[in-house]
């Protein structure tokens, strides 16, 4: 069994200060195998910004894959936008963009969605999803495959927000369906939720468990409050653990819980579960 935490949309520069010790302690408490960060570390690709980002990371249980999103390439600073879109998040946060952690349950891999030529959306283009193929092909089969990227490839539970969905979307499902992936980790929308990507079935039925991350630290809810997912993984069962945070404890707590197990290819709702930790 592995457990991992699931943070998305950090965006340092527009951070709640009350909460960031808290859900550092909180995660320590959960004490996941992997920490994995879907996007969105900075508001406006700052150097100061990835320092604060870089600073909390550091803070954070090890091992961590994290990728940029649309707000960590510099939005009006243009020279920078299209010469050296990803500069400063190489240079203070990490020089990996699609970083990848592998051990004998699962296999992580971290693709870039972000773009200069697009100020908000996300794509994928040819050359990552062949490089996809090329890192998930061979690997075991009994391992639990898992995709993390800044903006979603399916929304289950929206279908029909297809303008948040990363461009060319289907062609990279395809490969997907092909190499097994098992789940599919983003953010972007600052909303949670989880559910079969087959549900909505754009990509030919191809099911994989398709999980959101709300932002963990940003003012910048959109209705939602500050949350992050706590994921556990076990031989075709996963179970995702809400966090959500009380201002008035000022401290976070389990909002939901739900169970998910792969049978005859689907990942089926199996209803509440029990936390992680109680």
């Amino acid at each position: 069994m592995r457990t991992l935490v699931h943070l998305s949309d950090l965006h340092f520069g527009r951070v709640d200060a009350a909460i960031v010790e808290p859900l550092v302690a909180q995660i320590a408490a959960i004490a996941p195998d992997a920490v994995v960060v879907s996007g969105d570390l900075t508001q406006r690709a700052k150097a100061d910004e990835f320092r604060q980002a870089r600073a909390f990371l550091d803070r954070l249980p090890r091992p961590q894959i994290v990728v940029p999103g649309n707000h960590d390439v510099p939005l009006y600073r243009v020279w920078e936008r299209f010469l050296s879109p990803f500069g400063k998040y190489r240079r203070l946060v990490d020089n990996e963009l699609e970083p990848q952690y592998v051990d004998d349950e699962m296999a992580i891999i971290g693709i870039n969605t972000a773009r200069s030529l697009t100020f908000k959306g996300g794509r994928i283009n040819e050359e990552q999803v062949e490089a996809i193929h090329r890192r998930l092909e061979p690997l075991d089969q009994r391992l639990m495959k898992l995709v993390v990227t800044h903006h979603p490839f399916d929304l289950p539970d929206d279908p029909g927000k297809s303008d948040d969905l990363v461009g060319r979307a289907r062609m990279a499902m395809e490969t997907f369906g092909r190499c097994g992936v098992d789940l599919l980790l983003a953010g972007h929308l600052h909303a949670s939720q989880a559910g079969d990507t087959a549900d909505s079935d754009p990509h030919g039925g191809f099911s994989a468990l398709a999980v959101q991350a709300g932002t963990a630290t940003s003012t910048r809810g959109r209705g939602e409050s500050n949350s992050f997912n706590a994921l556990r993984l076990d031989a075709g069962e996963v179970v995702v653990e809400r966090h959500v945070w009380q201002p008035e404890q000022l401290t976070f707590a389990v909002e939901r819980v739900e169970r998910f197990r792969r049978t005859e290819g689907r990942w089926r709702d199996l209803g509440p579960a029990r936390p992680i930790k109680d």
